[in-house]
């Protein structure tokens, strides 16, 4: 991919704080984001058409939970080229072992993590998700 086109990333949380803070984080850093504060309105997104480079879910949302919204994405091969990462205050192994059964490229804890340590995450594991693609 070009360094010179931006890369599209979608946040999915229903903190619309969080949302607006990371929001403002990666613009600034040269993304284009997008938002959506439940599962149901981020799979209208992309099953109308939307293609993220990345995707940050979140664990606990009210109706369906991020797991539930990245399972539904993998079955019905939705933004099957995206990064999935989980960006969740859950860090209990069995919360981290869930989210890597629904193939996720990576997960980070909110709690732990200050907004430009996302990023900086964020960034290492698209690259990493990125190289297993053209490997596959």
């Amino acid at each position: 991919m070009d360094e010179n086109i931006k890369k599209k990333i979608i946040f999915v949380d229903d903190d619309k704080f969080l949302l607006d803070m990371y929001a403002m984080k990666f613009a600034k850093a040269g993304y284009e984001v997008k938002t959506a504060d439940n599962s149901e309105s981020a799979l209208k997104m992309i099953r109308d058409g939307y293609t993220p480079d990345i995707i940050l879910a979140d664990i606990v949302m009210p109706g369906m939970d991020g797991l539930e919204f990245i399972g539904i994405l993998r079955k019905e091969h939705l933004a099957s080229d995206s990064v999935v990462i989980m960006l969740s205050n859950q860090g209990a192994s069995e919360d981290i072992e869930n989210a890597k059964k629904q193939n996720v490229n990576g997960y980070i804890i909110k709690a732990t993590t200050i907004p430009s340590d996302v990023l900086k995450e964020v960034e290492k594991i698209y690259k990493a998700g990125r190289q297993e693609q053209i490997q596959k």
